[in-house]
């Protein structure tokens, strides 16, 4: 049987044999986050949440948890819950009997019928609407689900992973997703780094991408080292997404080169906020003959977290960071204090 995908039409294609060595990186934080979807692909139906911003990679590693599991011969069903109308979505998931709705002139069966024994991706989980929120946490706990319109339940056989942005937590402090489903849902939780987390891998990255988009041009194409370091300086805030438009639009202005250069990189630079002085509190001084930079980290860290109260997840995004990042640095200071106060 060949291994096959399943789009919210239903319509059935051949999936290439996928595997994690196609994910570029050598950063160890990327390589801790696959060997725990390695770990977790081996399981059958253990459910899945993947946690990552905007371009991180999050419907990549879902498809590399499906195709390096038992299951990869199976369907993989992916659905943007943020993408499907809300009067559509609950029909797209479980499926509807003939009459069940205006317009409704035909059984159809729903994305976690149609995954049988193989995997249900469902991308941007948080923006799932509250009133479908019940009935999805019904279906992962009794693993059975009803059509629209219809009397009889059937089980369901087929992994769930589900995917969201950092603010989930956020949203289900304000009660607009389900603290049960979302509990439900983290089974098994995999947190993807932004690419500012892992600058080690943007080259590597970056020239994957041009040779991609550059595969016909003889001699292949490089990177200046005035581009490298234009590509390292940048936080990537749209993460690997951003980088790979970046490379494309710099192999079409270097179509006359076989070298791409700083000039061809056409970053986007956001504007931040601008602090006002009685946002701001305390000060970080560098004395004249210097201060180590992770003695800054580490002020820098205190009096993020004296502002946020405390907020792990909220001092992370006032520093750009990750929250496995912050607790890193955290780690550091607290074993730097306990060796000072020996």
């Amino acid at each position: 049987m060949d291994t096959a995908e399943v789009g919210v039409s239903g319509a059935v294609a051949v999936e290439p044999d996928f595997g994690f060595q196609n994910v570029v990186g050598d950063s160890a934080i990327l390589r801790d986050a696959i060997k725990m979807a390695e770990r977790v692909a081996a399981t059958r139906r253990t459910t899945v949440l993947l946690i990552g911003e905007t371009g991180t990679g999050k419907e990549l590693f879902a498809r590399g948890i499906h195709y390096a599991g038992a299951s990869a011969n199976e369907p993989f069903v992916a659905i943007n819950c943020a993408a499907i109308p809300e009067n559509l979505l609950e029909s797209e998931l479980f499926g509807h009997e003939r009459g069940a709705f205006t317009g409704a002139q035909a059984r159809k069966q729903g994305l976690l019928e149609l995954a049988a024994f193989g995997t249900l991706f469902l991308d941007e989980v948080h923006h799932l609407p509250r009133q479908l929120q019940p009935k999805l946490l019904r279906a992962l706990e009794s693993r059975r689900v009803r059509r629209l319109g219809g009397l009889n339940e059937f089980p369901i056989e087929c992994r769930i992973i589900a995917a969201a942005s950092p603010l989930l937590e956020q949203v289900v402090g304000t009660g607009e997703f389900r603290e049960d489903l979302y509990y439900r849902l983290n089974v098994f939780s995999i947190t993807l780094p932004p690419l500012r987390d892992r600058l080690e891998d943007v080259e590597q990255i970056a020239r994957h991408f041009l040779d991609e988009e550059t595969r016909d041009y003889q001699p292949a194409k490089r990177f200046s080292d005035d581009a490298v370091a234009a590509l390292l300086v940048h936080r990537w805030p749209g993460n690997v997404r951003e980088l790979k438009n970046v490379v494309e639009r710099a192999a079409i202005l270097s179509a006359d080169s076989v070298m791409v250069r700083a000039e061809h990189l056409l970053i986007q630079r956001r504007t931040t906020r601008v602090v006002e002085p009685d946002d701001s509190i305390g000060d970080i001084r560098i004395p004249r003959n210097g201060k180590l930079l992770e003695d800054v980290e580490r002020e820098a860290v205190a009096l993020t977290l004296k502002i946020t109260g405390g907020n792990q997840a909220a001092a992370a995004r006032l520093l750009g960071i990750s929250r496995p990042t912050l607790a890193k640095k955290m780690a550091t200071r607290a074993c730097a204090d306990a060796g000072s106060a020996r």
